[in-house]
């Protein structure tokens, strides 16, 4: 059983207009998108922690409106509105997501993607949106710094996203907590908050280390202690765990999806592990309790 940390206050969520204030790109195919919420003076402060989500329904959108159809045609049911972590902390102005295109991958993925496009090169600044929050466990208990000095954040491409914005919370918040960031991405350029993670890491030394492993990196000059080649493996958790028992282990990234293993049983061959299954088995191979690890997978 996985660490089941506190959800902000059990509310209904709340459907809120939006005003995307600003977008700006990551990434060749990821963009982060700022959305004014209205939770100006007077108004409140957004009830969400780090780590959650928002929903986005497609539905709003009359460009998508032709594709929508045809997707629920081709799938005999509704297109169910889409989760996207927050990248943002409580206490910054701004509510901020951060959307990856997805990939349109005939004979590997089954349908093409429908919000996910709009959202990164749909210049939407100045639009209104609909969006519904906040939600998701996967956020630091409240008596994290009773349960560990030490959190490892192991998360693969767009999975930093909700790690990122919990260790911006906890360095606001004073929480003595040490924070081991482990991402794993293609190359350098696919690397999301590169500057953002190492403007964190000169901060706060003692608080904040962050190490890139890249699986498909050619620039032989990227690599260096901090920069690692190849996968996330069982030989540099070791050296990065040296507090197996006490840690805290938060692991966000691909993993196998349902269609993946509907495939597998039509073929009688075994799914293909993702980032999720594979560092999960270096793990368990660590003997870290699985009541240490907090996980989120998408795919």
């Amino acid at each position: 059983m996985s660490v089941e940390a506190t959800p902000s206050r059990a509310k209904k969520p709340v459907e809120y207009e939006a005003t995307v204030t600003g977008v700006r790109m990551e990434t060749h195919d990821t963009a982060t998108l700022l959305l004014d919420l209205g939770a100006g003076p007077g108004s409140g402060k957004l009830d969400y922690k780090a780590g959650q989500f928002l929903n986005i329904d497609p539905h709003q959108f009359p460009a998508l409106a032709h594709q929508c159809a045809y997707l629920q045609l081709q799938k005999g049911r509704k297109e169910p509105a889409r989760s996207y972590s927050l990248a943002s902390a409580p206490h910054e102005p701004l509510v901020a997501i951060t959307v990856k295109d997805e990939e349109f991958i005939p004979g590997v993925t089954l349908y093409p993607p429908l919000l996910s496009p709009l959202l990164v090169h749909g210049r939407l600044t100045g639009a209104r949106i609909k969006v519904t929050g906040f939600m998701g466990p996967y956020v630091l208990p409240d008596d994290v710094t009773e349960r560990t000095d030490h959190v490892l954040h192991l998360v693969a491409g767009s999975g930093a996203v909700p790690n990122f914005a919990m260790v911006k919370d906890a360095l606001h918040r004073g929480l003595k907590l040490r924070h081991t960031f482990l991402a794993s991405n293609k190359t350098w350029g696919d690397i999301l908050y590169r500057e953002e993670l190492a403007a964190l890491e000169r901060s706060a030394p003692e608080r904040v280390r962050v190490v890139h492993t890249l699986t498909r990196e050619t620039d032989e000059t990227k690599f260096s202690p901090q920069v690692r080649k190849g996968r996330v493996n069982e030989a540099l958790l070791h050296e990065l765990l040296p507090d197996r028992d006490t840690c805290l282990v938060y692991v966000c990234g691909p993993a196998i999806t349902p269609w993946d293993r509907r495939k597998a049983l039509e073929t009688r061959t075994p799914a293909t592990p993702r980032f999720m299954e594979a560092v999960l088995g270096h793990l368990h191979a660590l003997d870290i309790p699985d009541k240490r690890i907090k996980r989120e997978a998408y795919g």
